[in-house]
């Protein structure tokens, strides 16, 4: 059975008084394994990860049944949810992946060095201070964007951390930049796991150690006080 056909079984499954539409599945060479669906004007348009181009027909058919339930706004059923998780977590699909996102992908930072705080100073100082110096330096810079939600990330793929800009302020208190760049590093210490097929990213071990940060009191209050 094709991809079209199961989508269009799986449409027909969950919206059997609907027509049926004419349907499209393409495979593109995305840096992840995020997928779009949309229906618009009598056509149903999916965009898969060209790295499940392979996957079984029983993995296709779950995934369909749950974009097209995203679509419907309805909850996918249970065993479909599993049945994707658990092949995400098998196999060698993780390492293609990372392979993936370094050979298409890109980490744009801009100048670790900002107007009043020095990226690459900061990190030595947590490094040096709760990490015996055992991290190794990644690609350190500030983001593009002034995000309020998005406060720092750590890009596994590119051995990147990037910290909003948002952050490079004279109001912005020391401890909070330092706060910010020792959670980034505490995700190179502790790596995202993987349990029958659901991601952990924050796992006990890197909630216990985050809160060995001297100040972590007073950062998590100036974060709930809301950044300006």
């Amino acid at each position: 059975m094709s991809v079209d056909e199961i989508y269009a079984r799986v449409f027909a499954d969950l919206r059997p008084s609907l027509a049926l539409p004419a349907i499209s599945v393409r495979f593109y060479r995305f840096t992840s394994l995020t997928s779009n669906i949309r229906l618009q004007q009598g056509r149903l348009q999916v965009k898969i990860s060209d790295l499940l181009s392979e996957a079984p027909e029983a993995v296709q058919e779950a995934l369909a049944y749950i974009l097209l339930s995203k679509l419907f706004r309805q909850r996918p059923p249970k065993a479909m949810v599993e049945r994707y998780r658990l092949h995400l977590a098998e196999g060698d699909l993780g390492l293609r992946l990372h392979a993936a996102r370094q050979e298409r992908g890109s980490k744009r930072l801009e100048d670790p060095k900002g107007e009043y705080f020095d990226l690459e100073a900061v990190f030595e100082a947590m490094n040096a201070r709760y990490f015996a110096g055992e991290i190794v330096k990644p690609r350190l810079g500030w983001s593009q964007k002034r995000s309020r939600t998005i406060l720092g990330h750590y890009d596994a793929s590119h051995h990147a951390i990037a910290i909003s800009r948002l952050l490079d302020q004279r109001q912005t208190p020391k401890y909070f930049v330092e706060y910010v760049m020792y959670h980034e590093m505490l995700h190179i210490k502790h790596p995202v796991e993987t349990t029958g097929g659901r991601r952990k990213v924050h796992t006990r071990p890197f909630r216990t150690e985050e809160k060995l940060f001297a100040e972590f009191r007073e950062a998590q209050a100036y974060l709930k006080r809301g950044l300006r």
